[in-house]
């Protein structure tokens, strides 16, 4: 008498780019809780951040902040980052790690150019030009790799406004302050509009969407 078998069911991957904190991209995979998916994660490169989706070695990656290029589509806010600026462990405003500091206090303090192929109106997000109260932000120094720019901000030349989730990686060296008095970042995912997006990355992104929507 023969035995039949089923065949396990086919899992099909989701290339997911990411930046900064994977537990931003954990969160994401969570929302869309699709078990006949597998999610591969890629952390991509600031300096650079869309060659991946355009070169097709990617097929969605999570951004924050407004998105503008025309050939790039954008899903729904998926959820929120809140602002923080990152400093030396010995910086003066790492005092207040376990509170928060306003946005006026950052800006007596240098900060970082727009890093390679970023686009600059994303940046303007990022690190504001100006402060909520017409204060100038100094944008000294420039790096392009985010190793060069953590060496900066441990030894304390420059301090860096950015996100709440980078503590989730911030070495020992670093303290990440909350920012009391800038807006959130959206976060979303987006995917280049010339790629013809597989079934199962589309139901990837639109299960997280309605569930973010809940």
């Amino acid at each position: 008498m023969s035995e039949t078998t089923t065949a396990p069911p086919l899992t099909r991957t989701v290339r997911l780019g990411y930046h900064g904190s994977a537990e931003v991209a954990h969160r994401i995979t969570a929302l869309a809780a699709l078990t006949d998916v597998a999610v591969e994660l890629s952390q991509y490169d600031i300096a650079d951040p869309f060659r991946g989706l355009r070169q097709g070695e990617l097929d969605v990656a999570i951004v924050k902040f407004g998105l503008r290029e025309p050939d790039l589509a954008i899903s729904r806010v998926l959820g929120w980052d809140a602002r923080a600026v990152v400093v030396g462990a010995e910086h003066p405003l790492a005092a207040f790690a376990s509170g928060s500091v306003s946005v006026e206090d950052v800006a007596e303090y240098e900060a970082f150019h727009c890093p390679g192929l970023l686009p600059g109106y994303v940046w303007d997000e990022v690190v504001p030009p100006y402060t909520p109260g017409g204060r100038p932000i100094v944008r000294r120094h420039q790096v392009d790799a985010i190793p060069q720019m953590l060496a900066l901000v441990a030894s304390g030349v420059a301090v860096h406004l950015s996100l709440a989730s980078l503590a989730d990686i911030a070495p020992p060296t670093i303290r990440v302050v909350p920012v009391h008095d800038l807006p959130p970042a959206p976060v979303a995912l987006c995917w280049h509009r010339g790629t013809d997006l597989p079934f199962h990355v589309r139901k990837f992104i639109t299960s997280a969407e309605a569930e973010a929507s809940r």
